[in-house]
């Protein structure tokens, strides 16, 4: 028996999280073309691509399509990142 797995689409923008320090602003909005990821982070040229693989990990997991995210990253760790990019994308569905 195979189980259809609704995609999840992005309707409205919206965002999550802070730009305090140790935290992360994750800002999404609909996208006509694929997933596409800008970040700006403080820790980039060490960890950037360790961020961005978990920001695209998250959505493959959550099975969005079609999202813009741009993070701006204050050293957040990486329980943080996956919760403001989980939380953003629930509410811009």
């Amino acid at each position: 028996m195979r189980i259809k797995v609704k995609k999840m689409k992005i309707t409205k923008s919206s965002k999550a999280g802070t730009l305090e320090s140790n935290d992360i602003l994750i800002m999404v909005s609909p996208n006509d073309c694929g997933n596409s990821l800008e970040l700006d982070s403080i820790v980039k040229l060490q960890f950037g691509d360790h961020i961005e693989k978990l920001i695209l990990n998250k959505l493959k997991e959550m099975q969005v399509e079609n999202v813009f995210i741009k993070a701006q990253d204050k050293g957040a760790l990486d329980y943080t990142i996956i919760s403001r990019v989980e939380t953003a994308i629930k509410r811009a569905i």
